[in-house]
């Protein structure tokens, strides 16, 4: 059973992305490509907030207006220091912490960076609604800080207008990233539903097969081994029968054997040439055809079964193989039947038809009275499902129980085309 390909290289994936090689977590792991990417927003928050100290005790920063004390900057900086630890764990709670640290955007210059970047994994990991809701507060913040902490080289308007255009940057970046990881995850599942598809047709294909050559077995073996049990149950039943009877009963048990290993070895040949893309569905040859049906009849009488056989087909020279080997199964599983059930008792084969008004086969016997005197020969019970089945596939019809007369009655037909 084959299964989705692992990437060549998954340290280069997001965790989301990397196929499991475990039962589903709750939370994908960090790949290596996670580890290098934390690492370098964790050391470019760091870098900012050490700027923003630096900046903010200088006695004219660049980034904004000095702040009255001075534990105020290094407050921000202590706000700073504390959002870059929180990059460590915001893949596991981005939300959470957006949440609880959008009022440090209002105020805190040294905390802007680790925000924004958690900002954007908001924006990454949660739905598109969520992702706006907390760009809208966001925005609000953002005319907080332009007014408490001024840029003292450009006027409040522009300073706004600059937080929105880095806002909404970050907003279509981080949509953008998720999409394309949304499809990613979409292309994925869509391969390993049709890989389960594929795997659940090739079953479904090797069940049919196996079932095919089950109901062939049985149709090939069912009447041989009926015939050898008939024949080995009449010398039980007549250990003093004279030589010549016995010598005839073990060349029809030798003969029927032979020709049941016969049997046995073409369907063998049939599982072992299933994947050699042979023919399909086609049973391999040799196959009974309709001109075989004297020789079974032969068969059925040398063990004793008194068979009447009427034929009336016309142009039987023209019937084709594959209708010719159904009602060949149709009467070798009808006179099985009848040797398993209704010892003793006469058959009748009745086979008409011609191009046209298809072909119709009959097989009927008394029904049995009481137990036969040997016992019932062991059977599956599938024989008449097997050929119903063969005669659904014909396009057929098939009908068989008791008839009005009392008797077992076994009738099938079948589509000739003109």
């Amino acid at each position: 059973m084959t299964s989705i390909a692992v990437p060549e290289h998954p340290w280069l994936l997001p965790g989301e992305l990397v196929v499991p090689a475990e039962p589903a977590r709750a939370r994908p792991r960090r790949t290596t490509r996670d580890w290098v990417v934390d690492s370098l927003a964790f050391l470019i928050s760091l870098l900012w907030v050490l700027f923003a100290t630096v900046d903010g005790l200088s006695p004219s920063p660049e980034s904004a207006v000095p702040l009255p004390y001075d534990w105020m900057v290094g407050a921000d900086a202590l706000i700073g220091l504390v959002s870059c630890a929180l990059l460590w764990v915001r893949r596991r709670w981005p939300l959470g912490l957006a949440v609880a640290t959008l009022p440090l955007s209002m105020f805190s210059m040294a905390a802007a960076i680790p925000l924004l970047i958690v900002f954007f994994t908001v924006v990454v990991h949660r739905r598109t609604a969520v992702a706006v809701a907390v760009t809208g507060v966001g925005l609000l913040t953002n005319l907080v800080f332009s007014w408490a902490r001024p840029d003292p080289a450009m006027p409040y308007l522009l300073t706004v207008s600059w937080g929105v255009v880095i806002t909404l940057a970050v907003l279509a970046w981080g949509m953008f990233v998720r999409a394309r990881r949304q499809l990613i995850v979409s292309l994925r599942e869509r391969a390993e539903r049709a890989e389960a598809e594929q795997q659940l047709r090739v079953a479904q294909a090797r069940h049919l097969e196996r079932t095919r050559i089950a109901r062939e077995m049985h149709d090939v073996l069912a009447h041989r081994i009926s015939l050898l049990s008939l024949h080995a149950g009449a010398l039980e039943f007549r250990p003093d029968a004279p030589a010549d009877e016995v010598a005839r009963a073990a060349g029809v048990i030798r003969g029927s054997a032979h020709a049941a290993l016969q049997d046995l070895r073409e369907v063998i040949g049939v599982l072992r040439a299933e994947g050699d893309g042979g023919a399909g569905d086609a049973p391999e040859p040799p196959q009974p055809t309709l001109a075989d049906l004297p020789a079974l009849i032969d068969e059925s009488r040398t063990a004793g079964v008194r068979v009447n056989v009427s034929d009336s087909v016309a142009r039987s020279e023209e019937v084709p193989a594959a209708l010719g080997r159904a009602a060949y199964r149709i009467v070798q599983e009808g006179l099985t039947n009848a040797r398993k059930h209704a010892a003793g008792a006469a058959v009748t084969v009745d086979v008409t038809g011609g191009p046209g008004s298809g072909l119709t086969v009959a097989i009927a016997n008394r029904w049995p009275v009481g137990a036969p005197a040997g016992g019932t020969l062991p059977g599956a019970g599938t024989g008449l499902v097997g050929i119903s089945e063969r005669v659904t596939l014909a396009g057929g019809r098939l009908a068989y129980g008791r008839d009005d007369t009392g008797d077992f009655r076994l009738a099938a037909w079948l589509p000739w085309p003109a």
